[in-house]
């Protein structure tokens, strides 16, 4: 043990004298905390009730109607503009969201005829889906609001019954609220210092954790430890030691920093938290000794490294919350370690579904740390 313990102590002072090393290490992380936190927080902000979204209303001559699907609109959070016809700027550019109503529309209504409506946006997927079911939910309610006006007059529909009918207080409240666990698509820094941290402590090990074992065998150092009075076990076990210490390390560091400077909240279960990112540093720590036994070339090993890191990322839910993509890489993710990792860490701190749900994930990180660990260690050689 004490061997082991040398082997690994001296890959991390010497990782630490890296320029590379610590940029990746200290600087970076909180860099792309604050980008990535700040988009996506900004992604968030149309679905968080905050503030009212902008849409022209189009529709000639609408009539007393026209105060009943407005007032349902506000309710919903948008702010609408009625115009008669929606033409393009100076630019050439249409608004960002336009709801079209039939020309006459109350006139219609109370003949008895058909109107139609159609709802076109340039918003994002999810804000789009977000936006089309506040619009048919306003315009359902305005639809009863209409029935039910027009049922308790004698006389044809109009304005007053409207008012009148607005004024009553419900008889029927409605109470909406979340069935078991909390649901909340993870966005801002609750998204971005979970992701950038899972992705940081992969891309350093596979990076620098594995082109230092490539360097060590071109320089023949890993020859000298060979011929020094220690078994091969020994040095192997060291090696990894030393990726695990440096990758404990990254995971500390940005636990730190997204604690005390970005305000992150995570959540009732932090021991298990701890024990999921553990977990996942071991599997990094083998994976960047595998991939320093197999690359031949520092070149190789840093390219490698990059390609690697960022694809696992990318798939897993590194950079964007993994439940707004389609159901194909939803399911994917279940397939890659970064994707364990992730799910763990939103059932744990966006979910809060409990400890006992990342017992799953941090099994399978254990699994694929052993598999991972005795693929490197049967690759591993001196030369």
């Amino acid at each position: 043990m004490k061997n082991v313990v040398f082997i690994a102590w001296n890959d991390v002072r010497h990782q630490l004298r890296q320029g590379g090393t610590v940029v990746w290490l200290f600087v970076m992380p909180p860099i792309f905390f604050y980008f990535i936190g700040t988009v996506m927080s900004g992604f968030s902000s149309g679905m968080s009730g905050g503030s009212s979204t902008p849409i022209v209303v189009a529709a000639e001559s609408p009539g007393f109607l026209k105060e009943q699907i407005d007032l349902r609109l506000r309710e919903n959070e948008f702010e609408p503009e009625w115009r008669a016809e929606v033409v393009a700027d100076a630019e050439g550019n249409l608004p960002r969201s336009i709801l079209t109503l039939s020309d006459n529309f109350s006139e219609q209504i109370v003949a008895g005829e058909q109107v139609d409506a159609s709802y076109d946006t340039r918003a994002s997927a999810l804000l789009r889906d977000y936006e089309t079911i506040r619009i048919q939910r306003s315009l359902y309610t305005a639809l009863a609001d209409i029935v039910t006006a027009d049922a308790r007059s004698d006389e044809p529909l109009n304005a007053a019954a409207l008012v009148a009918l607005n004024a009553e207080t419900r008889v029927w409240q409605l109470e909406v609220s979340a069935a078991g666990h909390r649901q909340t698509i993870p966005v801002g820094f609750e998204q971005a210092v979970p992701g950038i941290l899972v992705m940081f402590t992969l891309l350093v090990l596979l990076t620098s954790g594995a082109t230092m074992l490539v360097l060590e065998r071109l320089r023949g150092l890993l020859r000298r430890l060979a011929s020094a009075p220690m078994t091969r076990t020994e040095v192997v076990a060291g090696k990894w030691g030393g990726r695990m210490l440096l990758a404990v390390l990254q995971v500390g560091f940005a636990l730190i920093v997204g604690t005390f400077v970005f305000k992150m909240d995570w959540g009732p279960d932090l021991a298990m938290i701890i024990l999921v990112l553990v977990a996942w540093a071991a599997f990094c720590a083998s994976a960047g000794l595998l991939l320093g036994s197999l690359a031949r070339t520092e070149g190789q090993a840093a390219g490698l490294g990059v390609l690697v890191a960022n694809l696992l990322a990318a798939l897993g839910g590194c950079w964007w919350p993994i439940e707004i993509t389609p159901d194909w890489v939803q399911g994917l993710q279940k397939l890659i370690p970064t994707g364990w990792t992730m799910d763990a860490l939103h059932k744990l701190i966006s979910f809060q579904a409990g400890a006992v749900a990342a017992i799953p994930n941090v099994a399978a990180l254990l699994i694929g740390t052993l598999i991972v660990a005795a693929l490197a260690i049967r690759r591993f050689k001196y030369e």
